[in-house]
């Protein structure tokens, strides 16, 4: 087996494309000493993706209780109401953070101690297995790295990355209408132009510097110890910078990203990076790399508002059309497929799948279901609506339509990104049926609040202990789906998948498990109509309703009732085409 240090060994060769010779010989060392380091200290897993794997995205405070660390109120509504159900957690950033709900890290390895302690981070993830941000574009104003670099500590020279403000930078892409570059004065009065992709308090790393590598690498591997199995790469496709490029997607991104799996894998083969790379749908994709040597998941960030659109326009055609087109390098990566998360819905994503006047409909749309939509800067100056801030629920419905039509749609839209192919993660708030948090935008003065309301864990058991409530009917029902889902093979995150167009209000997806002696053909009606569908003819009878108690079904033509679901399990009939 090669040595890190052989001039041919994969990583070498890497270091030796980011860096010049010397300075990649430096890292070199760095890595190796990295992986000695942990190789003694992480005992690797075997963890192969199923179909039983379900992801809770969730921020450690999500529940509170009194005088409870919130880490540990979390564990016990989980071990109470999910544990049979959905075995992985998403932990939104609870490390030391000064802004942005815990994207704006202090310190990588201190956990805020209103959430509790890493104690609790190694409880849960004994029994769940675990996901944790790696947010390694930018860090803190606040951080001891940044401190240090204003402090004049040559360590951290150039950890930073300072540009004089007179560059043009008008082809940078930019995520947000804030600017590109902050001021910030060091120990001896100089002034520091600094680059902010994100915010003032989201000062970006450096990474031309092999010690920015090296630390950030050390935190990873610090959350593999404390139990990650999968490790989320926040806001990566920004992480390298060029000037005179757009500085999103540079090749130099794909081969950081490339080094850090390979990397990482040395001392724990089974960790899995997902990329978030709220993009269009094309760029997003490129992170999957060959299929084998960058990320193993990726967000499927056109889905979101692609369900949206379907579902207020009662017409999947363009959600069809887009879904046809997915395909994945190799079986070794899926896609990461959700409806809402802490953000908004991105609407980047759907650039070149939806038309300028399909975004405008959809902006108008949330702002009359009493959503919020924020902007960011183009090149030429102007601003274009960014993402939607709404929660999921409501982003479906009119504030004037019932409760009804609101948990109908909203069943909907969550069962179809449950049969799409890759592993699903569900919002908090998501599965409890959370409103639009008018109170926490008008209280933090960010658009995102709106759908990151916390709660406390009494009033929330309550509000699911009430027969017939929003919330526990969403809660129930939506459980009910996952507990099908995760026991049908045909569901596996690498198992085949087929999208028929069909009547225009239906969205028909066909999985078939990889031993290809089962299907299911799921069919969602998108619409207050009944719609009938064929069942095509490449697919034997007799079939049964998996959310029907097993109902079965033997007639090449069903009808589904307005917003009804059939998914559909049966065999094949004849070889695959």
């Amino acid at each position: 087996m090669k040595h890190i240090s052989d001039p041919d060994h994969t990583i070498n060769q890497r270091l030796h494309k980011l860096y010049p010779p010397k300075i990649a010989e430096l890292a070199v060392n760095d890595m190796i000493d990295l992986i000695f380091k942990y190789k003694h200290r992480i005992i690797s897993k075997e963890y192969h993706l199923s179909q039983k794997d379900v992801i809770l995205i969730t921020y450690g405070d999500q529940v509170s209780h009194h005088h409870e660390a919130s880490l540990q109120t979390l564990k016990t509504f989980m071990d109470k109401h999910l544990a049979k159900l959905i075995n992985s957690i998403h932990i939104l950033p609870f490390y030391l953070s000064s802004s942005d709900n815990g994207f704006s890290v202090v310190n990588y390895s201190v956990v805020d101690h209103h959430m509790g302690s890493w104690r609790e981070i190694e409880t849960i993830s004994a029994e769940y297995r675990l996901m944790l941000d790696g947010v390694i574009n930018h860090v803190s104003q606040y951080s001891d790295w940044f401190k240090a670099f204003l402090g004049c500590d040559s360590y951290f020279k150039d950890f930073f990355i300072e540009v004089d403000p007179k560059i043009d930078l008008s082809e940078v892409v930019r995520p947000r209408s804030s600017p590109l570059l902050s001021d910030f004065v060091d120990c001896e009065g100089k002034i520091h132009h600094i680059w902010t992709t994100f915010s003032r308090d989201q000062v970006d790393l450096n990474y031309k510097n092999n010690r920015v590598l090296s630390n950030v690498l050390d935190a990873l591997f610090y959350y593999i110890e404390k139990g990650a199995i999968l490790i989320r790469f926040d806001a990566i496709a920004f992480i390298w910078k060029e000037i005179g490029t757009k500085c999103v997607h540079l090749p130099q991104t794909h081969e950081l990203i490339q080094l850090m799996r390979e990397i990482l894998h040395e001392v724990a083969p089974e960790v899995i990076i997902i990329t978030e790379t709220n993009v269009p749908h094309r760029e997003n994709i490129s992170y999957f790399g060959s299929g084998d040597d960058e990320a193993q998941m990726v967000y499927n960030f056109a889905l979101p508002p692609l369900l949206v659109h379907s579902m207020l326009q009662s017409n999947t055609k363009t959600l069809t059309s887009w879904a046809k087109t997915l395909t994945l390098p190799s079986d070794k990566v899926c896609f990461f497929n959700f409806t809402a998360s802490h953000d908004g819905i991105g609407l980047r994503p759907v650039k070149d799948i939806l038309s300028d006047d399909e975004v405008d409909m959809l902006v108008q749309s949330i702002e009359d279901h009493g959503g919020l939509v924020s902007y960011r800067a183009e090149a030429n100056g102007s601003q274009s609506p960014y993402e939607l801030n709404c929660s999921y629920i409501d982003a479906l419905t009119h504030p004037d339509e019932n409760d009804d039509i609101r948990i109908k749609r909203m069943l909907v839209a969550q069962g179809s990104a449950l049969v799409m192919p890759g592993v699903p993660g569900i919002y908090f708030h998501s599965l409890v049926g959370a409103r639009n948090y008018h109170y926490g935008v008008r209280s933090t003065g960010l658009n995102r609040a709106i759908n990151r309301e916390k709660f406390n864990i009494d009033w929330l058991e309550n509000e699911l202990a009430i027969e017939g409530s929003l919330a526990k009917t969403i809660f129930d029902k939506y459980k009910h789906l996952i507990s099908i889902r995760i026991n049908e093979k045909a569901f596996s995150p690498f198992a085949a998948f087929r999208f028929y167009k069909s009547d225009e209000r239906l969205f028909v997806v066909e999985r078939i498990s990889n031993d290809a002696k089962e299907l299911i053909l799921a069919i969602h009606n998108f619409s207050n109509e009944k719609v009938s569908c064929d069942i095509p003819e490449s697919i034997s009878f007799p079939l049964q309703d998996l959310l029907m108690a097993h109902k079965v079904i033997n007639s090449h033509q069903i009808t589904l009732e307005p917003y009804q679901m059939m998914w559909l399990k049966g065999k094949i009939n004849g070889p695959l085409s």
